[in-house]
Parts: C-alpha cells; structure tokens; sequence
C-alpha cells in the first residue's frame, strides 16, 4: 500500500509537472524590428519549436516592450541593450517589475557613425560634428521613435551638448534609416546615424564610429535577457535555456549577412548556422528538457 501511495504521488507531481510546462507551451516574445534581434529571436523560435513549444514574436516598440514585460503581456526580450538602455534598466528592472536573467552578448558598440569620406574629412568625435553643421544639415538620423538611444540623443540636443543645440533628430525604421544613409554615400554627401555592432552596416558601408558620447551610450556594451517578473519559477525550463542562451557577435553578423545578401527568412538563416555549428546546441540544451519532460537535444537535433 505504501508503494503504491509512492507512485501515485510520482505521476501526481508528473502531472503536475506536465500541466506546468503546457501553461508556459506559448513563449511571447518581442522584436522592436532591429536587424540583429530577429536573428537572435530566430535562434530562440528554433529551439523552442524543437523542444515543443510555440514561440510568437510581436514587434513592439522598446518602451511598449518595457511596459509589456511589466504587465506580463511579454514573456521574454532578447534586446537589452546596455547602457543604451539605461533609462528603462532605472525604471523597470531595477525595482523588480522585470527581471533581466542573463547576458546573451558581450562587446557591443552603440553610438553615432559616420561614412568613411565624413572620417576622413576630419569628424572623429561627437565635437566636430558642429564645426561642418551646414554640410550635415544639421540633422542627425536614429531609428524608431522612442528607442533609447534617440532619448539619449534628444536630451544632447536640448542640453546643447556637444554645440548640437539647434540639430533635428530624424526617427524612422532601421531599414529607413539605413536607407537614407546610403543614397547620402552614393553622393558622397555628409551624414551622422546611429551604428552598431553586431550588424551587416558595419560590412556594407565603409563606417566608422564617433567618440566623444560615451556618458551617453557608454564606450562599450553588452546585450540582456530580460524576462516578466515570475516567469522563470512558472516556466523554469524555458529559462533554463533562455539562462544557457548566449551569442556571438561573429554569429549574429553571420545571419544577419544571410537575411540581407541572400533574401533568406531570419529563420532559414538561424536554421541553416546551427546545422553548420551544431556543437552550440550543447551548451544551449544542457539541463533542457522538452515541454514533455524528454531530453532536449536529440529533439531539436531531429529538427536540423
């Protein structure tokens, strides 16, 4: 009678178990339409297919994405750009609205670029754009409204930092924003925008980046996770991997390259570098189960 009390209470808590990781089977997550972003979330959506579940990327606005995470309306965000987002760390992660689980990237760079001929002219520092304002129009061309790093940029503006006082920031789409830079090249006309790395630009377009903004996007970075408040003890096995999740800037580059060069989906492209590169899926999968409880790694190896 005893063992069998033991065994009822085996699949009770198996059951339990089971139940838990459906409640978790849908994994929200957000993309703000950054290049590299998609290539990570595509990375992310292959293993959790692999392991059973279903990952639903919305593109979101990173203060949207901040307030989804807050409201449990977003599960996880792979985008957490330091100190470019600084702003948002203060107000959500710190007091514990979101928690941020784990670095995925290290090395960034975030800052104002400039072409190659714009270098070569002499702007090599944030204090320099002012001496050619009329050949740069006075404008200043960053991504999506309400992205940190054109707060950042708006309150150099209002400070008059750097002698930016009367520029105009111009917010579009990375790709618009990418776009404008290009027809600026082929003129050979002079433009200032915000770079980064890891990211194809930084192959397409001989560019480089401005010093002297440091107190404002820091000299370099690193890239979170970010998970809701509770999520990793309701869903710890998707956290476990989310925990064991890191990349590399030669990683990234190389998927992005395949989406922008090739006319690849981001999700053909992770696919395609992870067959190449099998030997990441150990460290990724290690103590990672799929949403039925078997082990990982030969599931999502089935899937290559």
């Amino acid at each position: 009678m005893q063992k069998l009390t033991v065994v009822l209470s085996m699949l009770a808590l198996g059951s339990a178990n089971v139940y838990a990781d459906a409640r978790c089977e849908t994994v929200k997550m957000a993309d703000p339409g950054w290049s590299d972003i998609a290539a990570t979330n595509a990375i992310t959506g292959f293993l959790l297919t692999g392991m059973g579940y279903k990952p639903k990327v919305d593109t979101l606005a990173v203060p949207i994405t901040f307030g989804g995470l807050k409201d449990g309306q977003v599960d996880v965000f792979l985008g957490n750009w330091m100190p470019a987002q600084q702003g948002f760390y203060d107000k959500f992660v710190a007091n514990g609205d979101v928690v941020q689980l784990a670095k995925n990237l290290d090395g960034t760079e975030f800052t104002l670029a400039v072409p190659d001929y714009v270098w070569d002219a002499g702007v090599r520092d944030f204090a320099d754009l002012s001496k050619f304002a009329d050949k740069f129009d006075k404008k200043i061309y960053g991504i999506g409204s309400g992205a940190p790093a054109n707060i950042s940029l708006q309150e150099i503006i209002k400070k008059n930092d750097f002698n930016l006082g009367q520029w105009k920031l111009i917010e579009s789409s990375e790709q618009a924003m990418l776009a404008e830079v290009s027809r600026a090249v082929k003129k050979q006309r002079f433009v200032t925008f915000l770079g980064w790395t890891p990211h194809p630009m930084n192959v397409q377009l001989k560019m480089h980046y401005l010093k002297g903004g440091e107190q404002y996007f820091g000299a370099t970075g690193s890239v979170y996770t970010l998970t809701r408040k509770g999520y990793a003890q309701a869903c710890p096995n998707v956290a476990k991997l989310l925990t064991n999740l890191s990349f590399t800037q030669e990683m990234e580059n190389s998927i992005m390259a395949q989406v922008s060069n090739n006319k690849v989906s981001n999700a053909e492209a992770a696919k395609a570098w992870i067959k190449a590169n099998p030997a990441m899926l150990d460290k990724w999968l290690d103590g990672v189960k799929t949403v039925d409880g078997q082990e990982a790694l030969p599931a999502v190896k089935a899937k290559l």
